[in-house]
C-alpha cells in the first residue's frame, strides 16, 4: 500500500486488495465544505466562504473521481475561481507526484512541491490515510478543505453562485431521491466496481465482482433503451457525471487491465450513444485526455502489468484527442 502513516510516507507493495481478495476502497479524511457565507456545510461540517482565487484543485485526468470536479469546475463556469494543478499520469512508489515531463502535467504552481503526500503533510502533519486525488485545497489558511469527490461536486454546484451568476443546477430537489438511488448502485458496481473487478486477487471475488459490474451495465442499458438522453429527468444531473467518467474510461482501460472483459461499451447500443452525446458536451470534452488515462493504469498498477506496456489501441473513433 502507499499512504502517510504518522505522517510519513509509507510504501509497502503494489497490491490494492486484502487479505480476503477484495478490494476496500477507504474513506476520505477532509469532509469540510465552501459556502457562500462560510457558514457550516449541510450535514454541520466546518464551513470556508465561497472566495474568488482562494481555492485550489489539485487533480489526475487520469483519475475518474477528480475528473467529475474538473468536469463540475467547466459546469459552473469556475475556471477563474478556483485554480487547478495537474499531476503526473504515472503513481508509483511516492504515490502521485508533480512531475511535468509528460504532456499535460503541471507540476505545483503553489509550493513547488515534488509529491501530492507533501500537500497533505502541509495540511495535517501527523496525518495517517491514503492520499488521493481530487483536493481542493484552500490557499487562505494553508489546508486541504475536502478530498471527497461527491462532496466536491456538490460544493461546485452551488457554492460559488453569487460570485458567477451561473444558477444552473445538477442536483435539483425534485430530482434528489432518483438520483441518490441511481448513484447508489452505480458506485458501488460501477464506477467502484471495475476496481473490486481489476484488483481482485482471488477467482471466485473476481467472478462474483464482474458479474455485479456487467448486470448494472445491462440495468443502464435499459434504462437508456427508450432513446432518453439523460438517467435522471429531461436535464443533464450529477448522476450523469458521476457514470460518464466510468465510461470514458472503460473500452479504453478497464475492458482489458481490469479484466472487464464481458462487452465493451461499444457493443452497447445505448450506453454508447450516451457516452458519445455526453462527451460532446462543450463543458465536458475538453476534460478527457485518454493519453493520461492510458498511461496511468497500464503503468501505474505493476501488480496487474509488471511489464508496464502501454497499448497503442483501442481506436475510439468518437474521441477528438491526440
Amino acid at each position: 500500500m502507499r499512504q502517510l502513516v504518522d505522517g510519513k510516507w509509507v510504501y509497502d507493495d503494489e497490491s490494492f486488495a486484502g487479505e480476503d481478495g477484495k478490494f476496500d476502497r477507504p474513506d476520505t479524511d477532509f469532509r469540510n465544505w465552501i459556502t457562500p457565507d462560510g457558514s457550516k456545510g449541510p450535514d454541520g461540517q466546518k464551513g470556508f466562504k465561497a472566495e474568488k482565487d482562494r481555492y485550489h484543485l489539485y487533480v489526475s485526468l487520469a483519475c475518474p473521481w477528480a475528473h467529475r470536479t474538473l468536469i463540475f469546475r467547466h459546469l459552473k463556469g469556475l475556471e477563474d475561481i478556483i485554480s487547478v494543478n495537474v499531476v503526473h499520469p504515472h503513481m508509483l512508489d511516492k504515490g502521485w507526484t508533480f512531475e511535468s515531463d509528460f504532456a499535460g502535467a503541471t507540476g505545483d504552481s503553489l509550493y513547488a512541491k515534488n509529491y501530492l503526500y507533501e500537500i497533505y503533510q502541509k495540511a495535517a502533519p501527523e496525518m495517517s490515510g491514503k492520499v488521493t486525488v481530487p483536493v481542493l485545497w484552500d490557499k487562505k489558511e494553508e489546508t486541504i478543505v475536502n478530498n471527497e469527490s461527491a462532496d466536491i461536486i456538490r460544493i461546485f454546484n452551488t457554492a460559488f453562485n453569487d460570485i458567477t451568476g451561473n444558477t444552473d443546477n445538477y442536483y435539483p430537489k425534485d430530482l434528489k431521491t432518483e438520483i441518490d438511488e441511481i448513484n447508489e448502485r452505480v458506485y458501488n458496481t460501477v464506477n467502484n466496481g471495475v476496481y473490486k473487478t481489476g484488483f481482485a486477487t482471488r477467482q471466485d471475488v473476481y467472478n462474483d465482482e464482474v458479474e455485479k459490474l456487467f448486470d448494472s451495465l445491462d440495468w443502464l442499458e435499459h434504462i437508456l433503451s427508450d432513446g432518453r438522453e439523460y438517467l435522471v429527468g429531461d436535464q443533464l444531473t450529477e448522476a450523469d457525471v458521476r457514470l460518464f467518467t466510468t465510461l470514458v474510461r472503460f473500452d479504453a482501460a478497464y475492458y482489458l487491465h481490469f479484466k472487464c472483459n464481458v462487452n465493451r461499451i461499444a457493443d452497447y447500443k445505448w450506453l454508447q450513444r450516451y457516452l458519445e452525446r455526453l462527451y460532446d458536451l462543450k463543458a465536458i470534452k475538453p476534460t478527457v485526455n485518454l493519453k493520461h488515462i492510458k498511461e496511468h493504469y497500464y503503468y501505474s498498477h505493476g501488480n496487474i502489468n509488471p511489464i508496464r506496456i502501454v497499448p497503442e489501441g483501442p481506436v475510439l473513433t468518437w474521441y477528438e484527442g491526440e
